[in-house]
Parts: structure tokens; sequence; C-alpha cells
């Protein structure tokens, strides 16, 4: 039997779930705010494992990924401890905005203090109240506004095997080998010697059902690997495979752009990725790849500036391998070809 858990102030006893209402600054209007919080409390010892979304908060695919791991009827009888937070910038939610009303980036703001600005307060609960207690983080984002990303994992690789396994767990195709960046989650949890896994997929302020479902099932993976749950007898090993490097492909001119390249395209380099032209169609300029490798990112907006950073490319020593992957992969969690008709309905 483990321990209760202790968070602000409620505490959890071994065998129950609790949802739990964080207090955090209160509004302009005196207004009382706080972080919804949902923990799942197992009998039995194991790791503490934490999934957050909307750090930015206009990410929405991260809010319906918890949604749906919460009621995944598996978590009843897990090992350790999950702890849900499917909206850690409230501030930013409710306004549609990335950021928070002091217009600082949340995910810049860690470890935080108690004193600082809201961020700094707000980074600072979250690292006393929650991840104080895990030994793991799975922290879910999307693109920006206008900008989609491919589903993948970012994670440091070089700090050690645990994170790499984690990532591998997670079950997506693309992996990149990305640094910690001053102020993020990721950074403060690897200051605590906690491995954290960063999934990007989809885009800001919108549903994308390809997306969510590779995130379920990416958590799902990551909670069997740690040995929190069962392994289904309809798991499946997914192959995926690691970048070093990514290179964003610029506008060379400003204009009206018409990408010919979806998401997840193995390109060469040479090879057309769309095409600039003036209103009138007088002019036109081809965005040319500067190298080859995979597509995972993209802007949706037609109109660019000259230098806009429009393509996102990760570069694989096996590239038509990932290609397959990436093939594979959407069409097993495409909705149009599900064979059992699943309990979630789609979104569209």
């Amino acid at each position: 039997m483990q321990k209760p858990i202790t968070i602000a102030g409620i505490t959890i006893q071994p065998g129950t779930r609790r949802s739990i209402e964080l207090p955090i600054p209160s509004f302009y209007t005196h207004t009382s705010a706080s972080m919804p919080v949902h923990v799942i409390h197992g009998n039995r010892p194991g790791p503490c494992l934490v999934i957050c979304a909307a750090i930015h908060g206009d990410e929405l695919n991260g809010v319906e990924i918890i949604r749906r791991v919460l009621a995944h009827k598996t978590l009843n009888n897990i090992k350790g401890t999950l702890i849900a937070i499917p909206i850690v910038n409230v501030f930013g939610f409710v306004s549609r905005s990335r950021y928070l009303p002091d217009r600082r980036d949340l995910n810049r703001s860690f470890p935080g203090s108690k004193s600082g600005s809201m961020a700094s307060r707000l980074a600072n609960i979250l690292m006393t109240e929650i991840i104080d207690h895990c030994t793991h983080v799975i922290d879910l984002h999307t693109g920006t506004v206008g900008r989609e990303n491919l589903p993948q994992i970012r994670a440091c690789l070089r700090v050690d095997n645990e994170t790499e396994a984690i990532a591998r767990a997670f079950s997506v195709p693309v992996i990149i080998n990305s640094e910690l960046r001053d102020g993020s989650l990721r950074e403060a949890a690897r200051e605590n010697n906690i491995p954290a896994l960063l999934y990007e997929a989809g885009e800001a302020l919108r549903f994308d059902e390809v997306s969510i479902r590779a995130g379920v099932r990416g958590i799902l993976g990551v909670m069997y690997y740690l040995g929190m749950r069962p392994k289904s007898r309809k798991r499946k090993e997914y192959k995926t495979l690691i970048s070093r490097s990514t290179q964003w492909i610029r506008a060379p001119e400003s204009g009206i752009l018409r990408s010919v390249v979806p998401l997840g395209t193995l390109v060469k380099k040479g090879e057309i990725l769309a095409y600039i032209n003036d209103p009138l169609g007088e002019i036109e300029m081809r965005v040319l790849s500067s190298v080859s490798g995979i597509v995972i990112g993209r802007t949706n907006l037609p109109l660019v500036h000259e230098g806009e950073a429009i393509f996102n490319i990760a570069k694989f020593s096996k590239e038509e391998e990932i290609s397959n992957y990436i093939e594979n992969d959407h069409y097993e969690l495409d909705p149009e070809t599900d064979e059992i008709k699943s309990k979630q309905v789609p979104l569209v």
C-alpha cells in the first residue's frame, strides 16, 4: 500500500481519485481562480506521472487528450499515481491567448517564484504543488495560431536513457532530439532529475482528431512502459526514428502562399514546397527545400512576409523508412479507417 498524497492541502488516499481546484492568483474583479487538477492515486506503489496541457492557453488538443485518458477504463486500477492538469494557463485559456494577461510566456517562466510576476507565481505553484511529487512529466502542446505540427515528441535525449525510453514508448513515428529551453517546464523538470517529454501536434485553437488519438495512445503507452497499467492484448509495437536536427524554410519573398506539400511528406533538397504570388498573379516565385527530410511543421496562413518561417523539415538518416512509418501511423489513427467503432465520437 502506498502512502497518501497531499496537494493544495487536500489529502488523497490510496485507491481513490479526486478532482482538486488548485488556487491561483485571482482575476481583476477579485473573482477567485483555480487550476483544475485530477489525481488518480493507486493502491500499489509506482511512478507518479504528470500530464499537463494548455501551458499556452490557446493550445487545445491536450485538453481533449486528457479528457479521453481520464475516461479510459484501465485507469481504475493503476500502480502509482497519475496527476492530470488539462488547463495550466487558465488566464490564457479563457481569453483564447497563448500568453498570460501581462503578455508573458508561462513556458519561459519556470521554476518561478512566490513573489515575482503572475507567470512566475503560476510556475512556482505548479512546481511546488505538483512537480515536486512526480517522477515523469508529459507536457502537451500544439503549433501556434495558423501553424500546424505533425504529431511528434520533443525531448533532450543526451541527458539520460530513461527520457529516450519513454519517448519511444509514446509511439509516434517522429522524435526530435531537442535541447532544453531556458525557463521551460522541461528544463525545470530536468533540474529536478525528472524525465520530461513535450508532445507537439496540430494547431492552436483547433481540435485535430488524428493528433488527439496519437496523444491518447502515447500517454497510455508510456503508462504501460512505466508499469502503471497492464498491456492491452491489442497493443502493437510502433516504429519510430529520431531526428537529430531540423531546419526552417523561410519565405524568399512576401506575397500569397500556395503550399503543395502536406505534413508528413518526404521531400528532397531542391523540391518545390510552395509558390508565392503577388495578388494579380503577375509574379510567381517557387519555394524550394534547402534540405532533404520530412515536413513536420508548416504555416496554414496563405499570407507571408519575406523571411517568415513557413516549413519545418526534420532530417533523418533513414528518410524513406520514416516516411512509411508516418503514412502507416496516420492510416491507423484516421477515424475513416476504423475497423471497430470507437466509443469516442470522432471530432470533425
